[in-house]
Protein backbone atom coordinates (compact mmCIF):
# COMPACT_ATOMS: atom_id res chain seq x y z
CA UNK A 1 0.00 0.00 0.00
CA UNK A 2 1.73 3.13 -0.51
CA UNK A 3 1.95 6.04 1.61
CA UNK A 4 1.58 9.77 0.58
CA UNK A 5 2.54 12.97 1.86
CA UNK A 6 2.27 16.47 0.63
CA UNK A 7 4.75 19.35 1.15
CA UNK A 8 4.21 22.89 0.19
CA UNK A 9 6.88 25.77 0.40
CA UNK A 10 6.35 29.66 -0.22
CA UNK A 11 9.04 32.41 -0.23
CA UNK A 12 12.33 32.05 0.14
CA UNK A 13 14.57 30.05 1.65
CA UNK A 14 14.85 32.19 5.54
CA UNK A 15 11.47 34.50 5.61
CA UNK A 16 9.43 31.59 3.72
CA UNK A 17 6.94 29.31 5.60
CA UNK A 18 5.95 25.58 4.62
CA UNK A 19 3.03 23.08 5.12
CA UNK A 20 2.93 19.61 4.89
CA UNK A 21 0.23 16.81 5.76
CA UNK A 22 0.54 12.73 5.79
CA UNK A 23 -2.51 10.37 5.89
CA UNK A 24 -6.17 11.92 7.55
CA UNK A 25 -4.54 13.16 10.81
CA UNK A 26 -0.91 14.42 10.55
CA UNK A 27 -0.21 17.80 9.27
CA UNK A 28 1.44 21.30 10.26
CA UNK A 29 4.01 24.25 9.45
CA UNK A 30 7.57 24.44 9.20
CA UNK A 31 10.00 27.49 8.40
CA UNK A 32 13.62 27.90 8.20
CA UNK A 33 13.65 29.04 12.40
CA UNK A 34 11.68 25.66 13.18
CA UNK A 35 14.07 23.47 11.09
CA UNK A 36 18.07 25.09 12.03
CA UNK A 37 17.13 27.65 14.28
CA UNK A 38 15.54 24.96 16.88
CA UNK A 39 12.70 27.65 17.28
CA UNK A 40 8.92 25.98 18.06
CA UNK A 41 7.59 23.99 16.05
CA UNK A 42 7.37 21.14 12.82
CA UNK A 43 10.42 20.00 10.88
CA UNK A 44 11.21 17.12 8.31
CA UNK A 45 13.36 15.53 10.80
CA UNK A 46 10.64 15.41 13.21
CA UNK A 47 8.53 13.28 10.84
CA UNK A 48 11.54 11.24 10.24
CA UNK A 49 12.12 10.64 13.64
CA UNK A 50 8.03 9.60 14.25
CA UNK A 51 8.50 7.30 11.34
CA UNK A 52 11.40 5.48 12.36
CA UNK A 53 10.47 5.02 15.59
CA UNK A 54 7.15 3.86 14.56
CA UNK A 55 8.76 1.53 11.75
CA UNK A 56 10.71 -0.25 14.23
CA UNK A 57 8.36 -0.34 17.40
CA UNK A 58 6.44 -3.01 15.19
CA UNK A 59 9.07 -4.99 13.73
CA UNK A 60 10.74 -5.60 17.07
CA UNK A 61 7.35 -5.99 18.16
CA UNK A 62 6.67 -8.59 15.06
CA UNK A 63 10.16 -10.18 15.49
CA UNK A 64 9.73 -11.29 19.08
CA UNK A 65 6.02 -12.48 18.44
CA UNK A 66 7.76 -14.51 15.75
CA UNK A 67 10.44 -15.89 17.84
CA UNK A 68 7.70 -16.92 20.91
CA UNK A 69 7.66 -13.94 23.41
CA UNK A 70 4.57 -11.55 22.60
CA UNK A 71 5.42 -8.08 23.68
CA UNK A 72 2.78 -6.38 26.06
CA UNK A 73 4.91 -3.00 25.11
CA UNK A 74 7.58 -1.20 22.83
CA UNK A 75 7.91 2.60 23.17
CA UNK A 76 10.69 3.62 20.94
CA UNK A 77 12.11 7.32 21.08
CA UNK A 78 13.90 8.68 18.06
CA UNK A 79 16.17 11.54 17.97
CA UNK A 80 17.34 12.53 14.50
CA UNK A 81 20.31 15.09 14.41
CA UNK A 82 20.60 17.64 11.43
CA UNK A 83 23.80 19.27 11.30
CA UNK A 84 26.17 21.38 8.56
CA UNK A 85 28.85 19.72 6.82
CA UNK A 86 30.71 21.05 4.25
CA UNK A 87 28.79 23.96 4.09
CA UNK A 88 25.11 22.05 3.61
CA UNK A 89 22.31 20.67 5.88
CA UNK A 90 22.74 16.86 6.58
CA UNK A 91 21.50 14.03 8.59
CA UNK A 92 24.27 13.24 10.45
CA UNK A 93 23.13 10.39 13.01
CA UNK A 94 19.49 9.02 14.54
CA UNK A 95 19.93 7.96 18.46
CA UNK A 96 16.83 5.13 18.93
CA UNK A 97 16.02 4.52 22.29
CA UNK A 98 13.62 1.61 23.47
CA UNK A 99 11.71 0.46 26.24
CA UNK A 100 10.48 -3.15 26.13
CA UNK A 101 7.73 -4.51 28.25
CA UNK A 102 8.15 -8.61 26.95
CA UNK A 103 7.06 -11.32 29.64
CA UNK A 104 9.71 -14.46 29.84
CA UNK A 105 12.70 -12.30 27.78
CA UNK A 106 15.84 -11.50 28.94
CA UNK A 107 17.43 -8.47 28.83
CA UNK A 108 20.52 -9.90 26.30
CA UNK A 109 17.36 -11.12 24.55
CA UNK A 110 15.97 -7.83 24.08
CA UNK A 111 18.87 -6.25 23.28
CA UNK A 112 19.65 -8.87 20.54
CA UNK A 113 16.09 -9.03 19.12
CA UNK A 114 15.94 -4.67 19.25
CA UNK A 115 19.53 -4.68 16.83
CA UNK A 116 17.73 -7.21 14.40
CA UNK A 117 14.68 -5.02 14.10
CA UNK A 118 17.22 -1.66 13.48
CA UNK A 119 19.18 -3.68 10.95
CA UNK A 120 15.58 -4.54 9.58
CA UNK A 121 12.92 -2.46 9.48
CA UNK A 122 11.68 -0.61 6.18
CA UNK A 123 12.62 2.85 7.43
CA UNK A 124 16.13 1.40 8.86
CA UNK A 125 16.80 0.43 5.64
CA UNK A 126 16.03 3.42 3.68
CA UNK A 127 17.98 5.81 6.39
CA UNK A 128 21.14 3.58 5.51
CA UNK A 129 23.06 6.81 4.20
CA UNK A 130 23.17 8.00 7.36
CA UNK A 131 26.46 7.84 9.01
CA UNK A 132 25.31 6.97 12.69
CA UNK A 133 22.53 5.39 13.90
CA UNK A 134 22.94 4.80 17.15
CA UNK A 135 20.64 2.18 19.63
CA UNK A 136 19.72 1.90 23.43
CA UNK A 137 17.32 -0.92 24.42
CA UNK A 138 15.87 -2.04 27.61
CA UNK A 139 13.55 -4.40 29.55
CA UNK A 140 11.09 -2.24 31.54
Amino acid sequence: MPARAMAEWQGDLRTGTGSFSAGESISGAFSFKTRFEDAPGANPEQLIAAAHAACFSMALSAGLADAGTPVTSVKTDATVSLRMVDGAPMITSIALSTVGEVPGLDEAGFIAAAEGAKANCPVSKALAGVPEITLQASLA
